[in-house]
């Protein structure tokens, strides 16, 4: 079997790989990190120029058509730049699931705007706790006439500043049901919180806020589906972010141990320094290869829960080991915040836990495993 790219695939990468190289350095990201909303607009700007933006959305609605494999190849060039962009909430965690289950009308409305970059989007799939979307946060309740009121609170909305809507999980009775609200809707109230790594996440809070039928993702009632589907790709987004921070991370660190000389030698040469670059490279290739057997099944149509959460533990755990191998490498240096390398150590940290970090993908596995096993053994 053949597992390497097709021509079209390394284009894409080569694409995305030269806009983000050419539009980001460490002295933008750090003019970002200081500005009101925290993105990039020239590049988003330069990414939607490129229909980068439409990779992943259907050539109907303006797209590229490609699937989820090359979304998250573009997701890692963005890793490699730590990019301050809302890539993985505007394309993963809301245009893939409109693309895939809204409505015709819904699609028509907002998927041409986030491929020409006029439309920022975002999901509300994050909870207190457990972080399990299953049990939303968020009551919808019908209104006489047709329509539903929506009253609860959302934590850890990514772009929810500057998003023009928000795909957000509600209880509709004893079921889920996905909806779409507009950003002005009345009755919304937002509270942003710096995070991590200086991007900024929003609380949300639903007053009373009111949506009609067409705001419906999928089918009422039917969100336990939408939900599920949304987040393993988003964990699978966050992992191919990672691989790409913890690559270019690692990158910096050899060319910095061979530059830098202690007693008359790189520091390269000494063995504890190349033994642990070398577990990185391991790490980064255990990150690798989770991430692309689980996109490629998904991308089949093959069932990729186990598949997902072991994507997602690689690049929780082994991913902020690697970052901080790194920052050791780099000795004083590593620890200046200014210092670029500091920004990828941010990164992974903040990516870790986003949607479970390596403790909980463990736990997920072992229920799945032990009800796998009680069902064999049931049967």
């Amino acid at each position: 079997m053949d597992f390497a790219f097709s021509e079209e695939q390394d284009a894409l990468v080569e694409l995305a790989e030269q806009i983000f190289r050419g539009q980001v350095d460490a002295d933008r990201v750090a003019e970002i990190e200081a500005s009101d909303d925290r993105i990039d607009r020239e590049l988003w700007a330069e990414l939607a120029k490129a229909n980068l933006l439409g990779v992943a959305i259907p050539e109907d609605h303006g797209g590229l058509g490609f699937d989820i494999v090359e979304l998250l190849l573009v997701l890692r060039e963005q890793g490699r730049r730590v990019a301050p962009v809302p890539l993985w909430p505007t394309l993963v965690a809301a245009a893939l699931p409109i693309g895939h289950f809204g409505s015709a009308d819904l699609q028509g409305r907002l998927l041409p705007g986030v491929v020409s970059g006029q439309t920022v989007l975002t999901g509300a799939f994050a909870e207190v706790g457990s972080n399990d979307g299953r049990h939303s946060s968020v009551e919808a309740t019908p209104v006489d006439g047709g329509g539903w009121t929506l009253t609860g609170t959302k934590v850890a909305v990514p772009a929810a500043g500057v998003a023009d809507a928000v795909l957000v999980p509600a209880r509709t009775g004893d079921e889920l049901t996905v909806f779409v609200v507009e950003r002005d809707a009345a009755g919304l109230a937002t509270a942003l919180n710096d995070t991590t790594n200086h991007e900024l996440h929003g609380t949300l809070t639903f007053d009373g806020v009111t949506v009609g039928d067409d705001a419906v993702i999928g089918q009422v009632g039917h969100g336990l589906a939408v939900v599920g589907w949304t987040v393993q790709r988003i964990q699978l987004a966050v992992s191919a972010i990672v691989l790409g921070a913890c690559e270019e991370a690692l990158r910096m660190a050899a060319e910095y141990t061979s530059q830098r000389e202690q007693f008359g030698r790189p520091l390269s040469t000494n063995q504890g320094v190349a033994l642990r670059a070398a577990d990185c490279y391991i790490a980064i290739e255990g990150i690798r290869v989770t991430l692309l057997q689980a996109a490629w099944r998904l991308a089949t149509g093959l069932p990729a829960a186990s598949q997902t959460e072991v994507a997602k533990w690689w690049s929780a755990e082994v991913g902020q080991q690697c970052v901080h191998h790194v920052q050791h490498l780099h000795g004083g240096m590593g620890a200046d915040i200014d210092y670029p390398v500091h920004r990828y150590f941010l990164w992974v940290k903040q990516l870790e836990n986003t949607f479970g970090g390596g403790s909980q993908q463990l736990a997920r596995l072992g229920t799945r495993i032990a009800q796998q096993a009680k069902a064999a053994a049931g049967a």
